[in-house]
């Protein structure tokens, strides 16, 4: 816009245009998601109780899985574990059996999926070495030992699926560890005390000691892994 201007100019001044003003930020306070209200513990529970017997304790251990039911009287009706507890005349490991057993049953509290908690046992390793168990399947810790116990329960209460082998493929397998301790009966070695050839070497897979050199490759007479394909 244009403006004519008449008089004598006796003087002049800059004028710039001044901002508005900004409101104040108000401050925010980080917002608490909450994953699960954490389950109340009811009057009676269900469980099972597990022994084993390992080479790193001098006594049994005994550990006892209590489920809550969810969802009763409803089609959704299932169990869950709530709590774990270890027991054992062997006090050499007492702190921190208490302190994982602790927190394990914190975590089966919170509620969603627990079924973590098998993978993250399973990989604790001794650095005194494992052992093996009956069957020849090794175990690296007596952390992963209970994790294997976990493991069954959640199989039991149908949490986590059995993996389960083609019936064919168990027929085959069968077939062929039978054939292979025939051979080394002939020649003179006796079975191992697993129930797999003598000299069979431990599975990446299925932690056994179960491989042996078949038909030039490398396969595992327990779960069928084999590096051939």
């Amino acid at each position: 816009m244009t403006l004519k201007i008449d008089k004598k100019i006796t003087g002049y001044a800059v004028v710039t245009e001044q901002p508005e003003a900004t409101p104040a930020a108000e401050p925010r306070t980080a917002e608490i998601h909450q994953l699960g209200e954490p389950l109340s513990r009811p009057d009676k529970l269900v469980g099972n109780t597990y022994k084993i017997k390992t080479p790193v304790t001098d006594h049994a251990l005994y550990i006892t899985i209590n489920d809550v039911i969810m969802n009763e009287g409803t089609p959704q009706e299932h169990r869950r574990p709530f709590e774990i507890f270890i027991n054992s005349k062997n006090m050499e490991h007492f702190q921190w059996i208490v302190a994982l057993t602790r927190v394990m049953s914190a975590v089966f509290r919170k509620g969603g999926d627990i079924t973590f908690l098998v993978e993250e046992l399973h990989s604790v390793f001794d650095p005194k070495g494992g052992y093996f168990k009956k069957g020849g399947r090794y175990i690296p810790s007596l952390v992963a030992e209970i994790g294997e116990v976990l493991k069954e329960h959640l199989h039991e209460i149908g949490m986590l699926k059995r993996p389960e082998q083609e019936a064919q493929q168990r027929a085959f397998l069968e077939a062929k560890r039978q054939e292979y301790l025939e051979k080394q009966a002939q020649a003179g070695d006796t079975a191992a005390g697993n129930g797999f050839p003598p000299g069979a070497t431990l599975c990446a897979k299925c932690s056994t000691q179960a491989v042996i050199k078949m038909d030039g490759c490398l396969t595992c007479l327990n779960c069928g892994d084999s590096k051939c394909g």
